[in-house]
């Protein structure tokens, strides 16, 4: 174990580097996307439906990521989302210039390899890590998107008005984050995993299913990062939408995005502490609390309260989720089992977001019946999420039994 520490500590800083530089494209790209994606769209129901491809692409590339780096490695893995970001980017700031709402969602959906290979960050994490490190190595990936949500609004309120065209300045810079930030995994050494035919080829997919502990982290990751989407494709709207400006509407993306990261720096000590599922059911209820802070106003601090909420929800529903997955499967099973929970993750976020700007622009007469009908919306997903926690808690006293 000794021999692996300084090949665990470099990978961790790479992925740390990854995760604060490449990473920041996302909260620019998800404070701007909405706006961008209004004044292209023929419906301003659509207005999230670029929000929506990059997640819809993030889904559908998450089992060929994975199969490709169980084959070739994460390397290979991380510069393929990179040129994906890169790609989605120059169709994006292409779109912008020809004013085709068809290029623009196409660039969202090359956007969504970057955001599904950004996912496998945290997974390799604990690829070269001790078991006692795990816990701690995903947060502090995950801590690295402080970084990002730093860096990601300055460099919006910096570019998305520097050209004649709104937003293109962003998006080209977003096409530098990318080619840049890919040379980082250059360094990146974890060893590619043993062949499947020398290795054991563990449980199929409906198999890997059937496992409650399995089971459960995927619908608690789902809905923690389900509703999350949900919420955050809406704020800039919303805020927009309720008198304030574009800077307002960054600064509150901006708050958000670090809420969901500087937990990072302890929910791994908490969960070594007092075990995932308990993180997990915290993050629930932190998150049942951003909605009703939400429904409670449309003020300024009532937009930056449920999205701090949001965030620090999120990180502990979704690293707690990815802990209880990170423990239930062998070697042999992880590139499925990672692929199989990002799969239906981002399928879910698809939906949360396509629901999002349906739910804004169209359920009600104004931004702030639109802006209710999406907090209202997390009741039932954070009921099921609850629900089966609880359900789990059952199973193990009666294995125990």
């Amino acid at each position: 174990m000794t021999a692996s520490v300084p090949s665990e500590k470099r990978n961790l800083a790479i992925l740390v580097a990854a995760q604060g530089f490449l990473g920041s494209q996302m909260p620019m790209i998800f404070t701007i996307g909405g706006l961008a994606g209004q004044s292209l769209a023929p419906n301003p129901c659509f207005a999230t439906l670029p929000i929506s491809l990059i997640v819809l692409g993030s889904m559908l590339s998450a089992t060929p990521l994975s199969a490709l780096m169980q084959r070739f490695g994460r390397r290979v893995g991380f510069a393929v989302g990179a040129g994906g970001g890169a790609v989605g980017a120059m169709l994006g700031a292409w779109g912008l210039s020809t004013q085709s709402f068809g290029l623009f969602l196409l660039g969202s959906l090359f956007t969504g390899v970057y955001m599904s290979a950004q996912g496998f960050y945290r997974f390799a994490a604990t690829d070269t890590a001790s078991e006692a490190f795990r816990p701690k190595a995903i947060s502090y990936v995950m801590a690295a998107g402080l970084v990002s949500a730093i860096l990601g609004p300055q460099l919006v309120k910096a570019t998305a008005d520097a050209m004649v065209t709104p937003f293109l300045g962003t998006y080209l810079t977003v096409i530098a984050i990318n080619l840049f930030g890919s040379l980082l995994f250059v360094f990146l050494n974890i060893p590619r995993p043993a062949a499947i035919a020398d290795i054991d080829r563990g449980r199929s997919r409906i198999e890997l299913l059937k496992t409650p502990g399995i089971l459960v982290a995927i619908i608690c990751a789902m809905v923690s990062y389900a509703l999350m989407n949900l919420v955050m494709t809406s704020t800039p709207l919303a805020v927009v939408g309720c008198g304030f400006d574009k800077g307002n509407a960054a600064d509150v993306v901006s708050a958000h995005v670090l809420a969901m990261f500087v937990p990072s720096f302890f929910t791994g000590h908490l969960i070594a502490r007092f075990g995932a599922r308990t993180i997990v059911a915290t993050g629930l209820a932190i998150l049942a609390g951003a909605g009703a802070v939400a429904l409670s106003g449309t003020e300024l601090e009532n937009f930056f309260g449920a999205l701090v909420l949001l965030g620090i929800g999120w990180n502990f529903g979704f690293i707690g989720a990815t802990t209880m997955l990170a423990a239930q499967h062998t070697p042999g099973e992880r590139g499925r089992v990672q692929g199989l929970n990002d799969m239906i993750v981002f399928g879910c976020v698809t939906l949360a977001s396509l629901s999002s700007g349906g739910l804004m622009n169209c359920s009600g007469g104004t931004p702030q019946e639109g802006w209710t009908a999406v907090n209202l919306a997390m009741a039932p997903f954070l009921t099921l999420a609850g629900a089966a926690l609880i359900w789990l808690a059952f199973q193990g006293r009666e294995s125990r039994a």
